[in-house]
């Protein structure tokens, strides 16, 4: 019973299920209690473990631990190329961050972890910094947010999640700060550690829910399935970076004038060890290409004179490009679907709504429209695309 439901009870009914009214407030008072025992400070000697001898009094605290919250920060924000900024942990007995920009060994921090289960929300991002920054590769994790859209739950952030379960409200501020500042405020160290002080007892509520509806298979599946996608190496065309959101409208001229000045964006976002939007925003770098290929000169003036300069010469040489180097407008690869594709695609949305609306999960959860489209088209593919719990409710046979 949720407290909506409890709002619409009647003082009669509240009578007659006085017993059970009174459990369920024990009931998330509890909860709420174990929440906010598990928010402990960091017990060693500064904020940032930084040491050696730092790290291995974490490393004695991580032994006897069978889960592991994580929690990483980068900075994209505020470098070229992001890097791991900050690991926060919570363990059953304390919450601390580790400081992977200090000059310790974190390969024993690395070995340790590898022997835990790790607990984190949305998981990708978070393992793949981890690989990047410390060649950790998760062996066991349960990813809270996927243990939530398992249980049917819409409204899956962690503040969500943390208001739901322990009625907490998570503060706000810190979201674009630059993580690689040091020494690290105090402020920023509280946000930081909030992301991750309510993992481990927000999975011990969802895996007991979990439990009761017969899931916790379908969420090791799940997290498996994450651990094996965050560790596919994402490889782009080189070629085809340039194409920002909006390119697709520009044809021709104005095409080759965005491809070279996104070509300059990024040698001055990487000279200056900046994020390419410090340089010159996506929009703004749209406007330039239809502003010089209609004979406008535009100009920004945070510019310096070099910039200015490199910025003009970028667009003068696209300009003077011939057409047979001008990009290529993309086009769509591919036939239409065929009857038997359309029916077959039909069969598998209508088995997945079904299924959807049975058991109170997100249609797209169970199989985006992307994956129903690649599976009708060839059923070989679902191995590929979907974990067992998926293809069977969809009556997909292995």
């Amino acid at each position: 019973m949720r407290k909506n439901d409890e709002a619409r009870m009647t003082n009669d009914e509240r009578s007659q299920n006085a017993p059970a009214f009174a459990a369920l407030r024990r009931g998330r008072q509890m909860t709420k209690e174990r929440a906010e025992r598990s928010i402990r400070p960091s017990t060693l000697s500064t904020g940032l473990i930084a040491t050696d001898a730092q790290l291995v009094e974490l490393l004695n605290k991580i032994d006897p631990a069978e889960r592991v919250a994580i929690d990483t920060e980068a900075d994209s924000l505020h470098c070229y190329r992001e890097k791991l900024c900050l690991v926060q942990l919570s363990l059953p007995t304390s919450n601390c961050i580790v400081d992977p920009l200090a000059d310790v060994d974190l390969a024993p921090l690395r070995l340790a972890l590898e022997r835990t289960e790790i607990v984190l929300h949305g998981a990708d991002y978070d393992l793949r910094m981890l690989r990047r920054g410390l060649y950790f590769v998760a062996r066991k994790i349960f990813d809270t947010m996927i243990a939530a859209r398992l249980l049917g739950i819409r409204e899956f952030s962690l503040a969500a999640l943390v208001k739901r379960y322990f009625g907490l409200e998570l503060p706000k501020g810190s979201q674009k700060a630059n993580w690689a500042q040091r020494p690290l405020p105090a402020r920023m160290a509280e946000y930081a550690i909030n992301d991750v002080r309510y993992l481990l007892p927000l999975a011990e509520e969802l895996e007991a829910e979990l439990d009761r509806y017969g899931r916790l298979d379908w969420l090791r599946q799940s997290c498996q399935r994450a651990i094996e996608q965050a560790g596919v190496q994402r490889v782009r065309d080189e070629d085809e970076l340039w194409r920002i959101s909006g390119s697709g409208s520009l044809r021709g001229r104005e095409a080759a004038i965005l491809r070279a000045l996104w070509q300059w964006r990024e040698k001055e976002a990487e000279a200056a060890d900046r994020p390419p939007f410090h340089v010159l925003q996506n929009d703004q770098l749209l406007n330039a290409a239809a502003a010089f290929a209609s004979g406008d000169t535009p100009d920004y003036r945070h510019f310096s004179l070099r910039r200015r300069q490199a910025f003009y010469q970028a667009a003068q040489g696209a300009m003077q490009l011939p057409e047979s180097e001008w990009p290529v407008s993309r086009r769509r690869v591919g036939r239409r679907p065929g009857s038997e594709n359309v029916r077959a695609m039909e069969e598998l949305r209508r088995r997945r709504d079904q299924a959807a609306n049975e058991l109170n999960l997100e249609p797209a959860f169970i199989a985006p429209r992307n994956t129903l489209e690649a599976i009708a088209t060839s059923e070989t593919r679902a191995a590929s695309l979907l974990v067992p719990w998926q293809r069977e409710l969809l009556g997909i046979r292995a």
